[in-house]
């Protein structure tokens, strides 16, 4: 199952989405991210957050979301966006009609937050990963997504 972690600079809270998915889901979930107006880098608060966490970061890039859509990009089964500005654009059209959903996240690239934007999006990810995804349809999927999300988190 492919997961698309979204916000418009694909900076950081999306970055800390696809690593948390990537490295949580234990090879269940494959997550990526993009942005629709990607900074063209990784931001270091990022970066930082994630090596004090014991993640790896090699291969992490800000990348468009063109990259997702078209005939030669993967199968998407959800998108999540991270990010305000990235739940109200209009999208491309993916391969796989995918689920989405919505989990903002205050921006640590503004505030400076990353350890509160690391929990609040790990706390999440947690919970969508003892999900049975597998066996759910879509509108279950949709449903208990948005659950998780006005679940809020522990960490606040």
């Amino acid at each position: 199952m492919n997961i698309l972690v979204l916000c418009t600079g694909n900076s950081a809270r999306s970055i800390l989405g696809e690593v948390l998915i990537n490295e949580l889901g234990g090879g269940k979930l494959r997550a990526f991210s993009a942005g629709s107006h990607p900074a063209g880098r990784v931001n270091p608060g990022a970066i930082e957050k994630l090596l004090r966490e014991g993640h790896r970061v090699e291969g992490l890039e800000s990348k468009s979301w063109d990259r997702f859509s078209g005939d030669d990009a993967p199968r998407i089964d959800i998108v999540i966006t991270v990010c305000d500005n990235a739940a109200g654009e209009s999208c491309p059209v993916w391969n796989g009609a995918p689920v989405t959903a919505h989990w903002g996240i205050p921006d640590p690239a503004v505030d400076g937050d990353f350890d509160r934007a690391y929990d609040r999006l790990r706390w999440r990810i947690e919970a969508m990963l003892a999900l049975p995804i597998k066996e759910m349809n879509a509108a279950e999927i949709t449903t208990a997504l948005l659950q998780v999300h006005q679940s809020g988190s522990r960490a606040t």
